[in-house]
């Protein structure tokens, strides 16, 4: 019989961590019981943390906000510092899943999950976010960028949970997009996502942009060239158009049960036109990218 533990503070996850090295800690179990379910994992023990309030809420430090691990998706939607500071990680959070998944799931299970379609990442990296990584003797930093290594693979050891998430307050932008592509409009999981910050002058002029692209890679894809192609242009169908042919190179996606290899390329750079509209609500939809060779 697999024993299930429910930690209320610290000393007590740090006790039956001793006792069970090897058990599987969770929060909402969202993507655990699944996995569990479908005889993908068969975890000796489970130690949830659902009941830990030092890893829930949001709070401000300084220049910084700490998002607790364990909240969930339903109370970060509803926390008025997220969505002021970071509209473009709420827009991501209320497309994820439903609201009973909303309600159970937490940010943490979307970021130590690692899937290349976690709703949550592709906002995330472009805020700059760093993972706070707790064990029983040290906490430690790391950019959630080098935090996640691959598809279902982070850089927690073992003794280690992730205690929550770190995000600059000021950001320097003032325009986000928030783009997911999926087989159906709810409960989907994304074919490509693309979550975008740009900082546009009053005249009209990009002076600075951040673009993540979800599913469309191992880890959440990012194009540095993009993003420099972009700074000091218009976001008009010339500079869009060359930027999303830059991203379609930089992306890597694979062909799956949802979508092609091909068809994710194409949206990916597609995704990269509509940020015209995002910019000025009275432009006209983008053309479309002819279709990948």
């Amino acid at each position: 019989m697999r024993r299930v533990f429910l930690a209320n503070n610290t000393n007590e996850l740090w006790d039956m961590l001793r006792q069970y090295p090897e058990a599987a800690i969770y929060a909402g179990g969202t993507d655990l019981l699944v996995r569990m379910r479908k005889g993908i994992c068969d975890p000796s023990a489970l130690i949830c943390l659902e009941r830990m309030d030092c890893l829930k809420g949001v709070r401000e430090e300084g220049d910084q906000i700490f998002i607790g691990a364990c909240t969930s998706h339903t109370a970060l939607l509803a926390d008025p510092i997220v969505q002021r500071s970071f509209p473009v990680l709420a827009a991501a959070i209320s497309r994820l899943g439903s609201p009973h998944i909303r309600n159970m799931g937490t940010i943490g299970g979307n970021i130590v999950t690692a899937s290349p379609a976690g709703d949550t990442l592709p906002p995330l990296y472009i805020l700059g976010a760093a993972v706070e990584i707790m064990s029983m003797d040290k906490t430690r930093r790391l950019s959630l960028a080098d935090f996640i290594r691959g598809p279902g693979h982070t850089d927690l050891k073992p003794g280690e949970i992730l205690a929550g998430v770190w995000i600059k307050k000021d950001q320097p932008y003032n325009i986000f997009s928030l783009e997911k592509v999926g087989q159906r409009k709810a409960l989907a999981i994304s074919i490509a996502s693309l979550a975008a910050l740009l900082r546009v002058s009053g005249e009209g002029i990009i002076e600075e942009a951040r673009l993540a692209w979800g599913s469309v890679g191992p880890t959440v894809t990012v194009s540095k060239e993009a993003e420099s192609f972009l700074a000091g242009k218009r976001p008009e169908p010339g500079a869009l158009g060359e930027a999303a042919r830059i991203a379609m190179d930089a992306v890597s996606p694979i062909d799956d049960v949802r979508a092609s290899k091909s068809y994710r390329r194409l949206v990916s750079g597609n995704l990269v036109l509509r940020l015209g509209a995002s910019v000025d609500g009275n432009s006209p939809q983008p053309a479309w990218l002819p279709p990948a060779d």
